[in-house]
Parts: structure tokens; C-alpha cells; sequence
């Protein structure tokens, strides 16, 4: 992976305590001492079958799942770890990303909690499940595990996420809350922009899509081909466009998201009515020598 909890169960009843309680068999007078041997009814206990709960089977590793193919700084925070250990969590963090391109999610889940369970103090780790979760709209469990990575790792790059996070829950005026906190404003370019979205989608939720449209407006413009973020970025704009009732507009940044999306990371070119294979769009926009003037390059109206 290259980047990037319910409890309703009950405790034990009174009489379940453990060597107590009124469903507890009478024991002879003999048998009251600290020191007296176990009665026949209830044989001495072997402390070495309580010592530890058992080891919960963790889904084999491929030869191929290599920790070197993690980000740099992930495989940093494994450096912690004891070498054998620290290859292990690197192969189910590299399977995680694996099962999460495939949206194979109950792999994912299964990977990222083995490496829970061998490294829960690594901010990756936690992150990692923390993002599983997320995939899988489990919000408050995603809510828990990108709380902790954040806190472990003290980085803000996690709060466009958790803004998100708090969408699924419900709360789009929290999500909002989040991204006017002063940690956003330690947010690189691509963390920035992926904030600008969700307070887009915020806006959405509260149905004030004139101001959805009105936060993506400027970034949207200013995107350029080359940069990772452009594709989702110009989508967003057409849904938010499309959203506030302006359909040609929308139908134009499909277009334009369209035209930049070689990842397939949008249904753009589905949404126009093209399939991936036939979808051509030259807009003529994309041209090194159209940069706005930060070195970015603009994209115009047509």
C-alpha cells in the first residue's frame, strides 16, 4: 500500500463470575482453606490455559507480498518493530493495498487486522485499518482507528478522511468544523485539495450546492493534467455543478475529468455516455504554455 466498533455485547451475569456467585456448587467444609485441595466437583485449574487468549489465525502471505514496495515513511515506523515482525505487518499492509484495489474488503479487513495485532502502536498500521474500515462504510470503527493514527503519528495529512468519515456519520456541520480547524492549514496541495471536496460534499449534504459549487470553482480551474489529484477534483466540480441545476456546465467538467482520468478513478466517461475504450476529448487546455501565473496551469471556459 503505497500512500495511502460496536460493542452490544453484554458482561457476565452475577452468577457467571469466575469461582463465585449463586449458581457456584457447594463446596465442603474441607475445601473453604486457601490452601485445601480442589473439591472432586471443581478440579484445580491449569493456569497456563488462561495465560493468553488464543492466537487468531492470520490469511497466509503471497512470496511476492515484500514490505520494500511501502511508502517510504510507512516502512520507516516499521523500523520499530523486531525484523521478523516488522516483514510480517510490511507484507499485510502490502496485502491490504492489494485487496483494497481489487475492493476485495473482507481480505483487506482480515490483512490489516493481523497487522493490528502485531504493531497496534504503529501510526501506519492503525491508519491502514482505519482506511479499511472507511472502504467498507463501518464509519465510527473508521472514526476510531483514524483518531488513533492521527494521535500516534501527530500528522494532520489524516483530516480530510476524518472530515469525511464524519459525513457518513451524519454530521456534515462537524465535517465543516474540521476543515476550519488551524491543522488544515498544515495541509499539503494534494491533502488540501481532497479537504476541498469534502466541504463540496458537506455543502452538498446541507443542500446549499450554490456554495458547494462556489468552494470548488477556483481549484477546479486552476487544475492541470499533471497533477494526481485533477480527475477527482474536476468531478467533484460536475457533480456540484450538477447538483445546483446547471446541467451544461456539469456535462463540460464531466468532460474535462473525463479527459485526465487515465486511472479510471472516476465514472466520468460512463456518466457522458462513452465507454473507456471510445472516449476521446481535446479540449486543448492542457498546454504547458497555459500556466496561470503560481505555475500552475489554468483551465478556461469554453
Amino acid at each position: 500500500m503505497d500512500e495511502r466498533r460496536q460493542t452490544g455485547r453484554r458482561g457476565p451475569e452475577r452468577g457467571e463470575r469466575r469461582g463465585a456467585g449463586r449458581g457456584a456448587p457447594e463446596r465442603g467444609r474441607e475445601d473453604r482453606g486457601r490452601g485445601g485441595p480442589a473439591s472432586p466437583e471443581r478440579p484445580a485449574r491449569d493456569d497456563r490455559d488462561i495465560r493468553r487468549p488464543p492466537r487468531v489465525p492470520e490469511p497466509p502471505l503471497p512470496e511476492d507480498a515484500d514490505a520494500g514496495g511501502l511508502d517510504r515513511s510507512l516502512r520507516s515506523e516499521l523500523r520499530t518493530l523486531s525484523k521478523e515482525n516488522a516483514e510480517g505487518v510490511g507484507g499485510h499492509l502490502v496485502m491490504v493495498g492489494r485487496a483494497l484495489d481489487a475492493e476485495d474488503f473482507d481480505l483487506a479487513l482480515a490483512h490489516a487486522e493481523a497487522a493490528a495485532r502485531r504493531a497496534g502502536r504503529v501510526a501506519g498500521v492503525r491508519e491502514a485499518l482505519g482506511v479499511v474500515h472507511y472502504r467498507r462504510g463501518e464509519w465510527a470503527k473508521a472514526l476510531a482507528e483514524l483518531r488513533t493514527a492521527r494521535r500516534l503519528s501527530g500528522s494532520q495529512h489524516l483530516l480530510p478522511l476524518l472530515a469525511d468519515v464524519e459525513r457518513g456519520l451524519g454530521r456534515p456541520e462537524r465535517a465543516l468544523e474540521l476543515a476550519a480547524t488551524p491543522e488544515a492549514a498544515q495541509l499539503g496541495p494534494a491533502e488540501l485539495v481532497e479537504l476541498a471536496i469534502v466541504v463540496a460534499g458537506a455543502r452538498g449534504d446541507l443542500g446549499q450546492h450554490s456554495a458547494a459549487v462556489l468552494h470548488l470553482a477556483e481549484p477546479a480551474r486552476r487544475s492541470t493534467a499533471k497533477q494526481p489529484w485533477a480527475a477527482r477534483l474536476r468531478y467533484a466540480y460536475a457533480a456540484a455543478l450538477e447538483a445546483d441545476g446547471q446541467d451544461e456546465q456539469a456535462q463540460e467538467w464531466y468532460a474535462r475529468a473525463a479527459e485526465v482520468d487515465a486511472l479510471g478513478e472516476t465514472d466520468a466517461a460512463e456518466l457522458l455516455g462513452r465507454g473507456d475504450d471510445t472516449w476521446v476529448v481535446d479540449l486543448g487546455d492542457d498546454e504547458d504554455d497555459d500556466a496561470a501565473p503560481d505555475g500552475t496551469e489554468e483551465v478556461r471556459d469554453s
